[in-house]
């Protein structure tokens, strides 16, 4: 019996947050790694997602009243409300549902737990008829980039579906909880967080099409290599005006490449996430073809261009899910030409991965990514140290690359290397103490996804 499970038993034979007379299911999810992909999943591009061994953990156990009762004591530590409230008849329509969860900043978190009653109550009535008690325990840090609102989403959506007696897996858990945090959390995050919580493995790596959910076959990585994270110790977040900015500035750049191609983009609302397309690229920057792009796109689209200054030129902004901020200077070339570079940069590294002896290419391509990631204007002098860092140690010490993860602008780096570089790896991180004046949260290993760990039940 794992610790969580132990608490909630403590729990139900103490009759708090759970009754003692019901069966209470439990459910996992990890945060993930992005080795490679980053900011592609919102321009269809393909990403390579590991798990970690870190995980956000859930108890669900169905009421007999009306109420959802969630419990989460972690929140205390960071001035948040830890038990929170709410009934059925709260969550009937999606504004409803903001604004409970935005009535003070102490019940902010809840958003990415109250959205999930709210959706499967809206497609499940026949089955949502009763409220739930929820525990939540997470050992995911928060804003290191490791997805840990992810982790969360999963946990509790795949436990509480399954406590009401139905089996949410695969593409459909992972769009649902997108949906979640898009629409109810208002975060502009792509696929890749959800889908590499619920379909990834221990020791394997996800390749995933984001067109807008399209996974591939696991690949284990050679047995010669090894991957680590560094978290920098500078919070990472996904509505940060960073990430919204680079987010925006793609869009701001396919939109303009559709109209000088004479394209018509329209807004595709019969999906669950509602999207803008096009009859060639369908809508997603990363298939625009690297070659085409230098040749006939790049010096065409502006280096910066204010908010003000392209909607002032009637433009339409093809991203449902950020706003062209008047005030902001974007980087629309550099984020554009990141989402069609970074993508066949992926394509490159999810092929050499299956390679004996592709270790230096594969770290090249990781060193790329993390430039370009400064050119769009996610940078970070932090993780920057982390990178140099591992260059400096270098291949003949056996570490071959490293880059930011995820939505950048602080977060998290991951390390490719030897098996054997652990040595070189653990000077990089003695270093970087010694730089920042603190020791810095390691990652290490990786963990099942919330499909593979299952449903487990505590009997009544």
């Amino acid at each position: 019996m794992t610790d969580f499970q132990s608490t909630v038993s403590a729990l139900k034979r103490s009759g708090v947050c759970f009754a003692p007379d019901r069966p209470v299911s439990i459910g996992r999810s990890p945060g993930r790694l992005d080795l490679m992909g980053g900011n592609v999943d919102y321009t269809g591009g393909l990403v390579f997602q590991a798990t970690i061994r870190e995980a956000t953990w859930a108890a669900v156990q169905l009421r007999s009243d009306q109420r959802i009762v969630l419990l989460n004591p972690q929140m205390r530590e960071r001035g948040f409300q830890e038990r929170v409230e709410f009934t059925l008849a709260d969550l009937s329509t999606e504004q409803q549902v903001r604004e409970q969860v935005n009535r003070t900043p102490e019940l902010r978190w809840t958003a990415y737990v109250a959205g999930l009653f709210y959706l499967l109550k809206q497609r499940y009535p026949e089955r949502v008829s009763t409220g739930a008690s929820v525990y939540i325990e997470s050992e995911v840090p928060l804003n290191k980039g490791v997805s840990s609102s992810a982790a969360v989403e999963v946990a509790v959506m795949k436990t509480a579906a399954a406590a009401y007696g139905l089996d949410l897996v695969g593409i459909e858990l992972a769009e649902a909880c997108q949906w979640v945090e898009n629409v109810i959390a208002e975060s502009a995050c792509g696929i890749m967080d959800q889908a590499a919580a619920v379909l990834g493995d221990e020791g394997y790596v996800l390749p995933l099409l984001c067109q807008p959910c399209l996974p591939q076959p696991l690949v284990r990585l050679p047995e010669t290599l090894a991957c680590w994270a560094v978290d920098s110790g500078v919070s990472h977040a996904v509505t940060g005006l960073e990430y919204e900015a680079a987010r925006a500035a793609a869009f701001m750049g396919y939109k303009l490449i559709c109209d000088w191609e004479g394209l018509p983009v329209r807004l595709e609302g019969s999906g669950r996430i509602p999207r803008y397309v096009d009859p060639r690229w369908n809508g997603y920057l990363s298939n625009v073809a690297p070659s085409l792009f230098r040749s006939r796109y790049e010096q065409r689209l502006p280096e910066r261009i204010s908010g003000a200054d392209y909607l002032a030129a009637g433009q339409v902004h093809a991203d449902p899910f950020t706003t062209v901020r008047a005030e902001v200077h974007y980087r629309v070339r550099a984020c554009t030409r990141y989402a069609v570079e970074e993508n066949h940069r992926i394509e490159l590294f999810v092929e050499l991965a299956g390679r004996a002896g592709s270790g230096v290419l594969m770290g090249e391509l990781m060193y790329q990514s993390h430039y370009s990631y400064t050119e769009c204007g996610l940078g970070c002098e932090a993780t920057d140290l982390l990178v140099e860092l591992v260059r400096a140690e270098g291949a003949a010490n056996g570490l071959h690359g490293a880059k930011i993860t995820g939505g950048g602008a602080g977060g998290t780096v991951a390390v490719l290397g030897r098996q054997d570089a652990g040595p070189a790896f653990q000077r990089v991180v003695e270093r970087y103490a010694q730089a920042r004046g603190f020791p810095p949260y390691v990652f290490r290993g990786s963990s099942p996804g919330a499909d593979r760990f299952g449903i487990v039940t505590l009997e009544a």
